[in-house]
């Protein structure tokens, strides 16, 4: 039987904003918290300046529209854990408490990743003191925030796209089975903790099998790992729905949860070599890979509507199987992809435009339940 899915409307307004990113529309629209309460958790990565609450009408609409929140940077390495004894809690505490304050789950993001290390952690060369900063910054930070997250990414991107292990300074000091002492370090730190290994094109088959064959490694040592994040970094027209149907399908047969977890779909081209979404890649700028810096065309905005509605529709097919689905950003302008892999262009990837008002999109992603499409 069709649901019937009521939702309230809200009306945001710029009367006490300023700037690119305050929300200018004025208007109804329904909340995607709510269009999906029935099907999955619907969220997205808030930066520093959003869990500070700087813009009262951007935490407005963000506690509106979103039920669950990935810190996008302040729980990485670099920032939380800066020297070898020191720990900087003072913003991750902060995104504690916003979470309890606007009621939204929060997926800690990330313990252990190859990237934003500090630079202490940089400088090891002997496998004795990178184990000891591998555990101690597992341990601590785990159970500090043991009951307060709903979930961690233990581990981020520890493959290559072919499927093998990541030659990572982990990889390379600690040992081929370092993965799994993560998962057993966290397990033991955060019992109440959701446990995740997350990933970028893992739904493309050989990465994919490196991942199944890894969780499987995971599971087989006795150790917890609850659920996959499936990053979801994709193209305009090259959404591959084929593989990410088959991938949905592989992970639940694990018996975890599937996630899609930063989820955006880049409308711009990109220069040739560059692979994945490796953050450490960087190309030159040139305007022909900037090609909308001033607004984007309709039939450009339409692509990407249709992207979204036939991704969507995917993820309600297979709602049993996920359980979240979150935006890397809230609208446009908070996108990394605006600066990756070539820093100064302007990209729309997200169903918020950079005044926070709902793109077509949006609408399409929405009118996918019954009784909550907008014109």
């Amino acid at each position: 039987m069709d649901k019937i899915i009521s939702f309230v409307l809200i009306v945001f307004t710029c009367c006490i904003c300023t700037g690119s990113n305050s929300p200018s529309y004025t208007g109804k629209i329904p909340s995607l918290k709510t269009v999906f309460k029935e099907d999955f958790m619907v969220g997205a990565a808030l930066n520093r300046h959003q869990i500070n609450e700087t813009n009262p009408m951007a935490t407005a609409f963000i506690s509106w529209q979103f039920n669950t929140l990935t810190p996008e940077n302040d729980m990485k390495a670099a920032l939380i854990h800066p020297e070898w004894a020191r720990y900087n809690f003072t913003e991750t505490d902060k995104i504690i408490s916003y979470g309890q304050q606007h009621h939204m789950q929060i997926n800690a993001h990330t313990l252990i990743w190859h990237s934003q290390l500090p630079a202490f952690v940089l400088q090891m060369h002997d496998k004795d003191s990178l184990h000891q900063f591998f555990k101690d910054h597992i341990s601590i930070i785990a159970s500090r925030y043991d009951g307060k997250v709903y979930s961690w990414d233990v581990v981020n991107e520890a493959l290559n796209e072919d499927g093998t292990m990541r030659k990572s300074l982990f990889l390379r000091y600690l040992g081929d089975d370092y993965v799994v002492e993560a998962f057993q370090l966290a397990e033991k730190a955060a019992r109440h903790t959701k446990l995740y290994y997350n990933d970028y094109n893992i739904e493309q088959p050989k990465k994919r099998a490196g991942a199944v064959a890894l969780i499987r490694k995971i599971q087989a040592a006795g150790t917890r790992i609850d659920g996959v994040g499936i990053q979801g970094h994709w193209h305009l027209g090259k959404v591959p729905l084929k593989d990410i149907e088959e991938s949905i399908l592989e992970f639940s047969a694990l018996g975890i949860d599937v996630m899609f977890t930063e989820l955006d779909i880049s409308v711009l081209p990109d220069p040739k070599g560059v692979e994945g979404a490796d953050v450490n890649q960087q190309k030159a700028y040139n305007s022909i890979l900037n090609p909308y810096s001033g607004s984007l065309p309709d039939s450009v905005q339409q692509q990407l509507a249709g992207d979204y509605e036939n991704l969507f529709r995917l993820f309600l097919k297979h709602k049993d199987k996920i359980s979240r689905v979150t935006f890397w950003g809230v609208n446009d302008g908070d996108s990394w992809l605006n600066n990756w892999p070539v820093p100064g262009r302007t990209n729309y990837p997200l169903l918020f435009d950079r005044q926070f008002n709902p793109k077509m999109a949006f609408n399409k992603v929405v009118a996918l339940q019954p009784g909550t499409g907008t014109k």
